[in-house]
């Protein structure tokens, strides 16, 4: 993975990527640019490349005020998957979680993400609610992190 690249999104372009990826992987809550910038505002967002292929894209969300709960995504657009790239920005995304104070790890995975969710599972992650937001017909994935 020597040519594994992982940043914050500098500007348009790079949110434009971040934006394809979470629309490729979440096409039940497609977000706008608008809606990207605002996000990188309030979360910490990365997005990855293999050499200069978009590969992926991670946010962590914050504690919450008054919590120690911090949510880390990874995502891994399909073709890419399988190569240790998920590892990467989950372990990045970990980290960042814990230099917050993070001492509860939350994820969340669209059920319709069979790999998303394998991977949630496999790192010790529990299922904590199934939900439909308003207007969706594919359910929401609250998970936990049950070991460190």
């Amino acid at each position: 993975m020597a040519d594994l690249r992982i940043q914050r999104p500098d500007g348009d372009d790079e949110l434009k990527d971040w934006q394809y990826v979470h629309n490729t992987i979440i096409p039940a809550h497609l977000l706008s640019l608008e809606e990207v910038r605002e996000r990188a505002q309030r979360h910490h967002l990365e997005v990855a490349y293999a050499g200069d292929e978009l590969i992926g894209c991670s946010t962590v969300r914050p504690p919450a005020d008054g919590t120690r709960t911090v949510t880390v995504i990874a995502r891994v657009l399909e073709a890419h998957r399988g190569r240790g790239f998920g590892e990467e920005l989950y372990a990045r995304g970990l980290r960042r979680a814990r230099e917050w104070g993070g001492e509860v790890i939350e994820t969340v995975v669209l059920s319709s993400n069979e790999d998303g969710l394998r991977f949630a599972l496999k790192h010790g992650f529990v299922e904590t609610e199934r939900y439909l937001l308003p207007g969706d017909s594919i359910p929401w994935i609250d998970l936990r992190l049950a070991r460190s």
